[in-house]
């Protein structure tokens, strides 16, 4: 459920690029550090994202440096660390975690029951210090499993859990921004949870899995989406928000959509292609 909140690097300045990829190498970094190096398994785009909102909302100092790393050992590359690179590290890893146990529960995969237990102790710490975000993100994915378990399909009920998840994500802290910022996550979950419902409904179907679009029109699912990151993009407006604010937008008018629009675009021509 996770890969869909990523930048369109093509509308990206050299220097905007440099600082986007920049976070991201800083997040894989940070996690080796912080979690072992297998712990770059977990890595996504997704955690980049809260880092550029939260670093540049809390007015975040940045340490630039270079390396080689076994994914780049050619040539040194730019990372980029603050202080919300570790929170949101730990944040990577405890969703990671928790949808090991998922996998292993739904699919009885024993890839990710080994994973569980390897990454188990690390998660108990983290939960130890982030009692919040970890007790919301356990509460939420049981509540994901219940809906499912029932059949409900009515795609706002799981959508508004997994906003409710991503929200308590992007509470760092509890101050003045919190509300405006619960309120923007939790439209961005709602669109992720619709988008990757969305992204996987042909195949659901095939296998008879659980998708609360089943039975909804292709066409009824695109001004839901919309609408739902017209609301996350016009309440993280009101945030004061200056420091990579383009990369942020970038990723909130357009990133988002590249999937939504590369499947459209393949659907599209498979169509013209069995017409012709």
């Amino acid at each position: 459920m996770f890969g869909y909140v990523t930048a369109n690097v093509k509308d990206l300045s050299p220097e905007e690029l440099k600082t986007y990829r920049g976070l991201y190498c800083g997040l894989c970094r940070t996690l080796k550090e912080r979690h072992g190096g297998l712990s770059r398994v977990s890595l996504t785009y997704d955690m980049t994202f809260l880092i550029l909102v939260l670093s540049s909302l809390y007015g975040c100092s940045d340490t630039v440096g270079e390396e080689r790393c076994a994914v780049h050992p050619g040539k040194k590359h730019t990372y980029i660390v603050n202080e919300i690179s570790d929170y949101a590290a730990d944040m990577n890893m405890a969703l990671f975690y928790n949808k090991l146990l998922d996998d292993w529960k739904d699919d009885k995969s024993l890839k990710a029951k080994v994973a569980s237990v390897m990454f188990k102790s690390g998660y108990e710490r983290l939960r130890s210090r982030y009692p919040r975000q970890c007790g919301v993100m356990e509460e939420c994915l049981r509540a994901l499993d219940e809906t499912e378990r029932r059949g409900i399909m009515n795609a706002d009920l799981p959508a508004g859990i997994f906003g409710r998840l991503l929200s308590e994500i992007f509470i760092y802290k509890e101050d003045e921004y919190s509300p405006a910022l619960r309120k923007a996550a939790s439209e961005l979950g709602r669109f992720i949870y619709v988008m990757d419902a969305w992204d996987d409904l042909k195949d659901d179907i095939e296998k008879e899995r659980y998708n609360p679009l089943t039975f909804l029109s292709p066409e009824s699912v695109e001004p839901s989406l919309m609408m739902l990151m017209a609301s996350c993009a016009e309440t993280l407006s009101t945030l004061p928000i200056d420091k990579n604010r383009r990369i942020i937008e970038n990723i909130v008018y357009s990133g988002v959509w590249l999937r939504y629009a590369a499947k459209k675009n393949r659907e599209s021509g498979k169509q013209k292609n069995a017409n012709n």
